[in-house]
């Protein structure tokens, strides 16, 4: 197939080019780099079945003739979205309405990359499918929260009032190689903290809890959603649940860092807890994670040196050019 995906250069995003170039399809990136990288997507630049557009995908444009549309393009960490709200909540709205112009101009199929925080800070526990949520409209994190909300409702409508074969992807938190280091994201910091012998930063007590899913257990999680037959939403994410003290201390386990711990307050409606309910992924799409949290650091950490080494180098070449 000639498959589309928004937010192609982004972190899954750019794992989902992979794994959809293995399956043999042909892979049209689009992405305005907002929060994206070219260096996530450099080792396809000789890929003759892959082709990047830049392109702001709030603005209306056509690919050309797909066959699948995978709508990832967002934001996705807080240090991101609450830099630039605007623009999150104008592509969970707009950039949502023309992807889905363009799965219905084209008859493609259509899977939108959603989030457990549409949950908000739940009362539920653990997250099933069935529950709307507990979301502060007009929060901090709203811009984020509600963008997504709305992507799911436009996808459905265009599924109801159009036709439209549509998916619906819940994701939870999700880590590995390429994934920001300064995004301000749970492991990202964790990890660069302990890398660079600095304090792990624990916001409140500790005791919130989130789930934390491999990138390629999550990836997997996707092509299968992808090629299901169901339209309401479905939640892929690693029902493993730790508090946020335990993932700093596994994290210092496997840097063997002696960084310490400081704690700082709870950021405004930070979830207290985050767990996917992940039987309807395991009944319809036979999927479940198969790498736990500390081999899934272990097999990160690599990515995290490199990422470390590569700020120092661009740093010094700044200071370097200034100097001159």
């Amino acid at each position: 197939m000639r498959v589309l995906v928004t937010g192609g250069a982004g972190f899954v995003g750019s794992h989902l080019c992979d794994a959809l170039l293995a399956e043999g399809h042909h892979v049209v990136c689009v992405d305005n780099l907002l929060t994206g990288s070219q260096r996530n997507i450099s080792h396809l630049k000789n890929e003759s079945r892959f082709e990047f557009i830049e392109q702001d995908v709030n603005e209306p444009y056509d690919a050309g003739k797909v066959e699948y549309i995978f709508h990832f393009a967002s934001p996705a960490s807080p240090v991101d979205y609450m830099e630039h709200g605007i623009e999150t909540l104008k592509v969970g709205s707009l950039g949502s309405f023309h992807s889905l112009d363009l799965a219905k101009k084209y008859g493609a199929k259509y899977l939108v990359a959603s989030t457990s925080e549409c949950y908000g800070d739940p009362l539920e526990h653990p997250q099933k499918e069935t529950y709307w949520g507990n979301v502060n409209p007009i929060g901090p994190r709203s811009v984020y929260d509600e963008s997504k909300r709305f992507a799911e409702a436009v996808t459905m409508a265009y599924h109801r009032y159009h036709k439209v074969d549509t998916r619906i992807l819940r994701i939870f938190n999700t880590y590995g190689p390429r994934l920001q280091l300064n995004d301000g994201r749970v492991i990202s910091n964790f990890m660069k903290q302990a890398l660079r012998g600095e304090p792990l930063t624990v916001y409140g007590d500790g005791k919130q809890t989130r789930s934390f899913c491999y990138v390629s257990d999550e990836v997997d999680g996707i092509l299968r959603l992808s090629r299901s037959a169901t339209h309401d939403p479905v939640n892929v994410g690693n029902p493993t649940e730790f508090t946020i003290l335990e993932c700093a201390q596994l994290v210092l386990k496997v840097t063997g860092s002696s960084s310490s711990i400081s704690y700082e307050p709870l950021p405004q409606d930070d979830p207290k807890q985050r767990r996917p309910d992940i039987s309807k992924a395991q009944r319809l799409l036979e999927w479940e994670p198969k790498i736990d949290l500390e081999t899934g650091l272990k097999l990160s950490m690599a990515y995290f040196r490199q990422a470390i080494e590569l700020e120092k180098t661009e740093k010094s070449g700044k200071q370097q050019a200034v100097v001159v």
